[in-house]
């Protein structure tokens, strides 16, 4: 019941949360930090009401330790959603977001000195070669939209996206190197993965103050956006904070979600629900917002998927599960 229960979890919360992302993110492209904020705000309010129960249980892993970790973890954050503000379209952002477990296993040879198996090494290159695809095809659709609706075509737009994919790039890569310390800590310390929730969203809020203008710019946007009436509660609120709203809630849900499939299930299961859901989030959001996206594009995005599960021995788990049920049919006979 607990597997389920968090597979429905992160299927509606994940898929949610995508949805309401880009529902912000098409009205206003620069709200990445905003979002973020609200985001840390509730996550760390949670953490401190039920995890360490109004700051009076004290952490299992050094402080120290969650400076470190919230310092990439912040940066990650940030990064991935303000690079939507340089011309990312999200199906790109998620193929580029599906590249986290390649990532993590470049690191981990380098800095862990870590051997894999052949069919690894082969994952890298299928995933390596997929997101070079869709990246390649998208430089081809780049276009800037100005704040008079024109179109600009050009260098300089070229050259805004191409921050943009530096700045994914970036984050991929951190976000790996923070797995792997993550890891060690845990390793050393043990596994508090909802201390480490609450620590990584709480800690960081002061750095939001170098986002104060950006943040409160946002919030006047927001004000200023179409009322909507919200049902059953009867209340009337900008479109723009409804869909904020909506987002911050979706991504606990999600993230709740991923952690209670941690403890249910094996690293395998919980990558393969991921990245289907992954699959689902881009599907959806290819048919319901009509993004562009070219045969290329989607075999870019196939090759990606194939090399993931390709990692995680989905056809190796398979097989072993076929022939452990044609052994019982045989005893059986």
């Amino acid at each position: 019941m607990g597997t389920v229960f968090a597979v429905v979890l992160v299927f509606v919360g994940c898929c949610s949360n995508v949805v309401s992302l880009e529902l912000l993110v098409r009205e206003f492209p620069g709200c990445g930090n905003i979002v973020t904020f609200a985001q840390f705000v509730f996550i760390a309010l949670e953490g401190f009401i039920f995890e360490t129960k109004f700051g009076r249980k004290k952490p299992a892993i050094p402080v120290s330790n969650y400076i470190i970790m919230v310092t990439m973890f912040f940066t990650v954050s940030v990064i991935n959603n303000y690079a939507l503000n340089f011309n990312i379209a999200m199906p790109l952002h998620m193929i580029f977001r599906s590249g986290s477990l390649i990532a993590n296993m470049i690191l981990g040879i380098i800095i862990l000195k870590k051997r894999y198996s052949a069919s690894k090494y082969l994952s890298i290159v299928l995933v390596s070669i997929g997101i070079f695809i869709c990246t390649i095809m998208s430089a081809t659709q780049v276009h800037e939209v100005s704040s008079d609706g024109s179109k600009e075509k050009g260098l300089y737009a070229f050259m805004h996206w191409l921050i943009g994919i530096a700045m994914l790039t970036f984050a991929l890569l951190m976000s790996a190197r923070m797995g792997i310390f993550q890891e060690t800590l845990y390793k050393q310390y043990g596994k508090h993965s909802k201390e480490a929730l609450f620590y990584n969203h709480c800690l960081p809020l002061p750095g939001f103050l170098l986002l104060a203008t950006n943040i409160y710019n946002h919030c006047i946007l927001f004000n200023q956006s179409t009322p909507v009436l919200v049902p059953v509660v009867g209340l009337t609120m900008p479109t723009m904070w409804l869909y904020l709203l909506i987002n911050v809630v979706t991504q606990y849900v999600c993230i709740r979600g991923v952690f209670i499939l941690t403890t249910e299930c094996t690293s395998l299961t919980v990558t393969l629900v991921v990245t289907l859901r992954k699959f689902i989030s881009l599907i959806f959001s290819i048919l319901y917002f009509q993004n562009p996206f070219t045969a290329w594009h989607w075999v870019g995005t196939a090759v990606v998927f194939i090399g993931t599960l390709l990692y995680t021995e989905v056809w190796s788990s398979v097989q072993a599960a076929l022939r452990g049920a044609g052994a019982k049919e045989k005893k059986a006979e």
